[in-house]
């Protein structure tokens, strides 16, 4: 009987991690059910030794396909905004604005992993990290050595995207945490136009 008692239950421990999706499962899921995602956020910067910097928090909107965007409201003012296959990169400190082409901004953006517009399994490397309670996380390793990351975290809890963790080339890691999570949403597509202020530097590539 005992014997019986162990199969039953190491059958339902099996069951059970075959019905839980897996990170790259959930991610992928996650891109082709969310048409648009709004949340806040607070990004946290953290130094080669471990210890946490700069902390800056704002809000950020994703429309599928292709368009989003960051607003920086503190400490600073910078807004990150992709649409019609460009991204805008305003600083208001340096009145500068970059604009660059969609395909050579992942570096700088790790955004447009969401946007659909990028395809995972030929971009990167994906592996399925330790669970932390009911948040799952899926590193992102790419497969371009010019990349500007070594790599990218990205947390899911319940198959919803609650936070991301990325590591550059310069031993500079960056922690993004989100709140306020609204998916499905209607947006006004003027949040995803960009104007250049009038008197500040373009550069565009």
């Amino acid at each position: 009987m005992l014997l019986i008692k162990s199969l039953l239950l190491n059958l339902i421990f099996i069951l059970a991690a075959q019905a839980d999706p897996s990170p790259v499962e959930q991610l992928k899921s996650f891109i082709s059910a969310s048409a648009t995602f709004t949340a806040d956020f607070r990004q946290v910067s953290i130094d080669a030794a471990g210890a946490p910097g700069k902390t800056s928090s704002g809000q950020f909107y994703l429309s599928r396909p292709g368009k989003f965007r960051w607003n920086y409201l503190r400490p600073y003012v910078q807004q990150i905004v992709s649409n019609n296959g460009k991204v805008w990169f305003y600083d208001a400190d340096l009145a500068q604005v970059t604009v660059k082409n969609l395909d050579d901004s992942l570096g700088a953006t790790p955004a447009l992993l969401l946007t659909g517009q990028v395809e995972l399994e030929q971009k990167f490397t994906l592996e399925a990290q330790d669970r932390e309670g009911d948040l799952s996380w899926l590193k992102l390793l790419p497969k371009d050595q010019e990349s500007g990351f070594k790599y990218i975290l990205i947390g899911l809890e319940k198959g919803q995207l609650s936070g991301m963790e990325l590591s550059d080339n310069f031993g500079q890691l960056t922690r993004i945490y989100f709140s306020n999570i609204k998916t499905n949403g209607k947006l006004n597509n003027d949040i995803f136009n960009f104007s250049i202020p009038q008197g500040v530097d373009v550069f565009e590539n």
